[in-house]
C-alpha cells in the first residue's frame, strides 16, 4: 500500500498548504459525482481523503512519520507482531484466533507466551493493572484499536445566495439526527467537510460524515471564482441622463449610481458582495449594464426619426467596418 505522501503526490516535508492544494486537485478529479461509472475513482477518493485527514492533523502526522501508527491511524505492533509467517531464527508468527494467550514460533520452536504472562502477572496474557498502561508484556505488546464504523458521504445542494453568504444549513443525517451545519469558504470551493462521529456505528465508535457542498445555479447571478456577475437592464433615459437604481445582490438589494451616457456593456463594481474567501475577505459583484429598448414605442420611434444629431457618426469605425 502506498504511503500517505505518495497517495497525495507530495514530498514527506510538504507543508500544510502544499498538502491542501494537492488534495483539492485530486478530490475534484476523483469525486464520485464525476466518476459514477468508475468505482476505482471512488476508492481513490476515499484513500486521498483519509490521507489528507491524517496528514493535516499535526499530532497524528508526527506519529505516522515516526512509524508509530499506520495509514489508517492505528497503532503499529512492535517487533513485527502480526507481520506474517516466521522466517529465520528471529521470526514471529501470530497464533490462531480464539486461543488463550498468544502462541508464536521462535527459531522453529513453539512458545506459548500466555503461560509466561500468567506466571509473571497472575493471568493469561497479563492484565493492564499488572502490566501497566500499555497492557501485555511490560507494555511491549499493544492491542490494535477497534475499527471505527464506516464514513458516510453526503452531497448538500445549497442555494446560490446562501452559499455566497455562508449561511448555516440544516441537514438530516442517515441516523435521523438533524444538525445546523456551519459551512466554510473551503467547503463552498469544493473541499469536503468532515463531521467527526457522525458516520456509521462500529466496534471502535462511529465513523465520520463527509459532506460535499454543491452550489445551486441562479436564474440571474453567475459565479466567477470568488466574484458574482449580473446583467442589469436599464432604461434609455437612465443611460442618457444617469440615475440611481436598485440592483440585487446575494444579500439583498442596494442602490447603484448609473453614470451619464452609460452604454450597454459598461461594468460597475460592488465591493464585498461576492463569495467569501479563505482569508476572510470577499469577492466583488460585477454589474454589466444593458440598455433596454422597448420593441414598440411610437414616441421613441418618432424621436429617433426626427433626431438630427451627428448622423454621420459611425460607432463601428474602430472595428474597421
Amino acid at each position: 500500500m502506498a504511503d500517505l505522501y505518495s497517495r497525495l503526490g507530495v514530498p514527506r516535508n510538504a507543508d500544510d498548504a502544499t498538502i491542501k492544494t494537492a488534495y483539492r486537485k485530486l478530490a475534484k478529479e476523483l469525486h464520485p459525482d464525476r466518476n459514477r461509472d468508475n468505482p476505482k475513482a471512488a476508492a481513490r477518493f476515499a484513500e486521498v481523503t483519509a490521507a489528507y485527514d491524517l496528514l493535516t492533523d499535526r499530532d497524528k502526522r508526527a506519529q505516522y512519520d515516526r512509524g508509530e501508527i499506520d495509514e489508517h491511524g492505528n497503532p503499529k505492533m512492535p517487533f513485527g507482531y502480526g507481520a506474517g509467517a516466521a522466517g529465520g531464527a528471529g521470526g514471529f508468527r501470530r497464533g490462531h484466533p480464539g486461543q488463550g494467550g498468544a502462541s508464536f514460533e521462535f527459531g522453529g520452536e513453539g512458545v506459548d507466551f500466555g503461560d509466561i504472562f500468567e506466571g509473571l502477572f497472575g493471568g493469561r496474557g497479563g492484565r493492564a493493572g499488572a502490566a501497566g498502561p500499555g497492557g501485555g508484556f511490560g507494555g511491549g505488546f499493544r492491542q490494535r484499536a477497534a475499527a471505527k464504523g464506516a464514513d458516510v458521504s453526503y452531497r448538500l445542494a445549497v442555494p446560490f445566495e446562501e452559499a455566497a453568504a455562508l449561511k448555516p444549513q440544516r441537514i438530516t443525517l442517515a441516523s435521523g439526527k438533524t444538525i445546523d451545519l456551519k459551512i466554510t469558504a473551503d467547503a463552498v470551493s469544493g473541499t469536503p467537510m468532515r463531521l467527526a462521529g457522525q458516520g456509521d456505528e462500529g466496534p471502535g465508535g462511529r465513523g465520520d460524515a463527509i459532506v460535499t457542498i454543491e452550489v445551486k445555479p441562479h436564474r440571474f447571478f453567475r459565479r466567477d471564482g470568488d466574484d458574482v456577475r449580473i446583467d442589469l437592464p436599464i432604461r434609455l433615459d437612465e443611460a442618457v441622463k444617469g440615475a440611481r437604481v436598485k440592483v440585487p445582490t446575494v444579500e439583498g438589494a442596494v442602490m447603484l449610481n448609473i453614470p451619464e451616457g452609460a452604454n450597454s456593456g459598461k461594468v460597475l463594481r460592488l465591493k464585498d458582495r461576492g463569495f467569501h474567501r479563505k482569508d476572510g475577505t470577499r469577492g466583488y459583484q460585477y454589474v454589466t449594464l444593458m440598455v433596454d429598448i422597448p420593441p414598440d414605442d411610437p414616441a421613441l420611434r418618432q424621436f429617433v426619426e426626427s433626431w438630427e444629431a451627428d448622423h454621420a457618426r459611425n460607432p463601428r469605425a474602430a472595428l474597421g467596418v
